[in-house]
């Protein structure tokens, strides 16, 4: 196996500075704003602006801002909307907006193309025909980016989904404020200060002495998806011992060797994707029936007829579990 292939995937490409040092200080995200060299990405509910099937809309912080009053209805956007993503090499901020689910999408007031609207160095891409610009999931978008849209993508979205879903204090149920320019909830009733959560979770392609790889199809999925298997690790076990129980929970076959093949974070909402490639010494399949419905060995001559007869739909390029199933493949499938 080359084991720099898993190095650089989707979503895990980030080449901009997180700037943590400048968390802490309480006019970080003010200056930020105040600055005309400041780009803002706007995110809602997984999803982020973008120009078109394969690029991020970035904003000055004057257009953004001004679209976002108008369409929330608001005389200023809250500061605590604003989350600090990051710093450019020429000290320009990096900053994303949080937008409420049900609000409008900003369509922007300055040319889509101008040089300030992206970090150096950031794809932008024009609409494709039949395109163009709006809102995307980057669950869609997430393989067309370049590695500083994709970090800064995936880290917006990750922070938004914290934020979303964690308003109270875990400990007394007070409402929370954002604290550290968006990377922190404190509570001020009992002083607890609360970070974004990160939880490891394993996937993995399976292989046995034969060189077939095992792909399963969750309860949840349409008809013909399948993929890699993968499970949260539980408390108080090894992201490799995770790897085995999940295979003989889900499909009663046991795998002695584990290799680390690399991680991604997958921030829907919250996971970082462990993956592995594990080696099965029993390969009779009986799967569990409730998360995982069915599942089966392919060989390198099955998996390509099905994928071209269209009954296996395999995961979305901007998953690991497409880089593992592409890894073991030996090379890119079109599908």
């Amino acid at each position: 196996m080359n084991p720099e292939l898993l190095v650089d995937l989707p979503l895990a490409r980030s080449r901009t500075d997180r700037a943590a040092l400048l968390r802490a200080e309480p006019e970080a995200v003010p200056a930020a704003l105040a600055d005309p060299r400041t780009r803002v990405l706007v995110v809602r509910d997984g999803g982020i602006r973008t120009d078109g099937p394969a690029g991020v809309r970035w904003y000055t912080v004057a257009d953004v801002r001004a679209e976002a009053e108008a369409v929330l209805g608001v005389d200023a956007v809250p500061l605590d909307a604003w989350l600090l993503l990051g710093a450019e090499d020429d000290g320009a901020r990096v900053l994303a907006l949080r937008l409420p689910d049900h609000a409008p999408v900003p369509a922007g007031t300055g040319p889509a193309d101008a040089a300030v609207h992206a970090p150096a160095g950031a794809t932008r891409a024009g609409g494709a025909a039949g395109t163009g610009d709006g809102w995307a999931s980057l669950r869609v978008v997430g393989a067309a980016l370049d590695a500083r849209d994709a970090g800064l993508a995936t880290t917006a979205v990750a922070l938004d989904a914290w934020h979303d879903r964690h308003p109270r204090c875990p400990r007394c149920g007070a409402p929370t404020r954002v604290a550290q320019a968006g990377w922190s909830r404190v509570c001020d009733v009992d002083g607890s200060e609360h970070y974004p959560r990160t939880d490891p979770a394993v996937i993995m392609a399976v292989v046995d002495d034969a060189d077939r790889l095992l792909l399963g199809h969750a309860a949840t999925w349409p008809e013909g998806r399948y993929s890699t298997l993968a499970g949260f690790v539980e408390a108080g076990e090894s992201a490799e011992q995770a790897v085995r129980r999940e295979v003989r929970e889900e499909t009663d076959v046991v795998v002695d060797r584990v290799e680390y093949r690399g991680s991604q974070p997958w921030p829907f909402p919250g996971s970082l994707m462990l993956g592995y490639r594990a080696h099965a010494v029993r390969t009779n399949v009986t799967v569990d029936g409730q998360e995982v419905t069915a599942a089966r060995w392919y060989t390198r001559a099955e998996l390509t007829a099905a994928v071209r007869a269209g009954t296996l739909l395999l995961p979305g390029r901007a998953s690991i579990a497409r880089a593992l199933v592409e890894e073991w493949f030996g090379g890119r499938i079109e599908a």
